[in-house]
C-alpha cells in the first residue's frame, strides 16, 4: 500500500507549517477585502481544454475523465479558470469584485521538489479593474505576506504587451511573438543557446533570431523601460505605457526594492495580457516559483462569448508547496490541550461530561481514554506541558463536583466543573445539552 506518485499526507508539524501559512495568508486577504470563494474540482472537459484556457502544455497534464452519464470531465489544474467560469455564470456579480480561494488543484505532470500532482493553490484576484492599481494592491500583498512569513523574495515582473513591442520592433512577426515569448521565458532554464536552437526550429530568418539574442544579452542597466523603449524606439503609449505607470506606483509604494523590472520575464500561460509577475527566494538557494500572476483581461468575456465585453482581471497565486518546501525544517509549536480530564474507576460518562463543559466555554480539553495508571496519564500531561488536570470519579460526580490539579502549582482543590471552567480560564456558555 502506498501513495500515488506525487501526492502526501500531511500530519503533525508538517500540517501545523501549513496550516500557519494558510491562515496567514487568509487573514491578510480579508484585511485587504477580499471575498473567499469555492469554486468545483470537476469541470466540463470543454472549458478546460478551451483555447481560451491554461494552453497546451497544462492541457497536456490533465486528469480526465468520464462519469456514468458518459460526460467528459477534467480535474481542475489550477483555480483561474473556474474563477473565470463564476464570473461568466454569474453576470449579476457587482463589479470590481475581489476574491480568494485556497484549494486543491491537480496536474499528471514531472514531480520534483516543490511540484507535486495534487497540490494546494492559493489565489487572490480583482476582476473590474482596468488601471495599474490593481497589480500595485497584489505586489503590495504579497510583499506584505512573505515578510510575515519571514521569507525574503523579490518579485520579477514584467509586461506582456511590452515585450511584444520589444519583439515586433526587432521583427519578430505577429504570428510567432507568442511563441517568441514563451522561449525567452524560460531563458534562466535553459540557457541562451538553447533560446537560439529553439528560436531557429520555428522558422524564424537568421537576422531576426540574431536580433532577438542582442536583445537577451543587454546588460542590466540597459535592461530599463526607458533605456529599451529609447533604443527600439518604442511609442510612448501601450505597453510601454504601462510599465511606466506600474513603476511609480510601485516606487511610491516603497516597493521598487523588492518589485524588480525584468524585460524577459512571460510566464508560461498564455492567457496573459498586460503584467505578469513572478516571486522567487531573494538568496537563489531555492530555485522554484514562489508565486507569481498578472493581468489577464480577455478569457472571461471569450467564456461568455463576447470578446468585446470588458471584464479587466488581475490575479496572484502563491505556490504553496514551493513556500512549504522552504519552510519544512522550521519547528512549529504544535497546539497542546488547557486540560486533560481523567476518569477515575471507569467514570467515563462525567468525565465526558466535564470535558463537553469545559469544550463549551473555549478550552481545548483532552480526555484520557486508554486506560492508563493515573501515575502514567499525571506524567504524560506534565511532559505535554498540560497545566491543568481534571479527575473525575463516582464520588465526585455524586457530590456535583471535580478534582482540579494546577501542575505548575502542584495544587489539589474540590470544585464543580464552572468553578473550574473559571479557574482554568474559560467562559461559563448555555450548553446543547443544558
Amino acid at each position: 500500500m502506498q501513495n500515488v506518485k506525487g501526492t502526501y499526507d500531511f500530519f503533525g508539524n508538517e500540517q501545523a507549517i501549513r496550516r500557519k501559512v494558510e491562515n496567514t495568508l487568509r487573514t491578510l486577504f480579508e484585511l485587504y477585502d477580499f471575498d473567499e470563494m469555492s469554486s468545483t474540482i470537476l469541470n466540463e472537459l470543454d472549458l478546460l481544454t478551451s483555447k481560451y484556457a491554461g494552453g497546451d502544455e497544462i492541457v497536456k497534464e490533465m486528469y480526465r475523465l468520464t462519469d456514468q452519464g458518459e460526460r467528459r470531465l477534467g480535474l481542475r489544474y489550477d483555480l483561474t479558470i473556474p474563477f473565470a467560469k463564476v464570473i461568466a455564470l454569474n453576470p449579476g456579480i457587482e463589479l470590481p469584485y475581489k476574491r480568494y480561494e485556497i484549494g486543491k488543484v491537480f496536474r499528471d505532470g514531472p514531480v520534483k521538489k516543490g511540484r507535486l500532482r495534487e497540490f494546494l493553490q492559493c489565489d487572490a484576484d480583482v476582476v473590474g479593474v482596468a488601471g495599474p492599481e490593481a497589480e500595485a494592491e497584489l505586489m503590495q500583498l504579497a510583499a506584505e505576506a512573505f515578510r510575515r512569513l519571514e521569507l525574503p523574495v523579490v518579485i520579477r515582473w514584467n509586461n506582456r504587451r511590452f515585450l511584444g513591442e520589444l519583439l515586433a520592433a526587432i521583427g519578430v512577426p505577429e504570428e510567432r511573438r507568442n511563441a517568441v515569448i514563451l522561449t525567452l521565458d524560460k531563458i534562466a532554464k535553459i540557457g541562451r543557446e538553447e533560446v537560439r536552437r529553439e528560436l531557429s526550429d520555428q522558422g524564424l530568418e537568421t537576422e531576426i533570431v540574431g536580433g532577438v539574442l542582442r536583445l537577451l544579452d543587454l546588460g542590466e542597466a540597459d535592461r530599463g523601460v526607458e533605456a529599451l523603449a529609447e533604443r527600439y524606439d518604442l511609442p510612448g503609449g501601450g505597453g510601454a505605457g504601462e510599465v511606466r505607470a506600474l513603476g511609480r506606483l510601485l516606487e511610491a509604494l516603497g516597493l521598487n526594492g523588492i518589485c524588480r523590472f525584468d524585460p524577459f520575464l512571460a510566464r508560461g500561460l498564455s492567457f496573459y495580457t498586460g503584467t505578469v509577475y513572478e516571486i522567487f527566494d531573494a538568496s537563489g538557494e531555492f530555485a522554484s516559483s514562489l508565486g507569481g500572476g498578472g493581468r489577464y483581461d480577455s478569457i472571461i468575456g471569450q467564456l461568455v462569448g463576447r470578446e468585446d465585453l470588458p471584464y479587466p482581471t488581475v490575479g496572484l497565486s502563491f505556490g504553496m508547496e514551493s513556500i512549504m518546501a522552504m519552510l519544512a525544517k522550521r519547528e512549529i509549536d504544535l497546539p497542546q490541550p488547557q486540560a486533560l480530564v481523567i476518569p477515575i474507576f471507569g467514570a467515563t460518562a462525567p468525565a465526558l461530561a466535564a470535558a463537553g463543559l469545559l469544550r463549551a466555554g473555549g478550552v481545548r480539553t483532552s480526555v484520557e481514554l486508554s486506560g492508563r495508571k493515573l501515575k502514567k496519564s499525571l506524567a504524560g500531561a506534565a511532559a505535554r506541558g498540560i497545566r491543568y488536570v481534571i479527575l473525575v470519579g463516582e464520588d465526585e460526580a455524586a457530590a456535583g463536583q471535580v478534582r482540579l490539579k494546577d501542575m505548575d502549582r502542584q495544587t489539589e482543590e474540590a470544585l464543580t466543573a464552572e468553578e473550574a471552567l473559571t479557574r482554568i480560564g474559560g467562559r461559563i456558555e448555555q450548553t446543547a445539552c443544558e
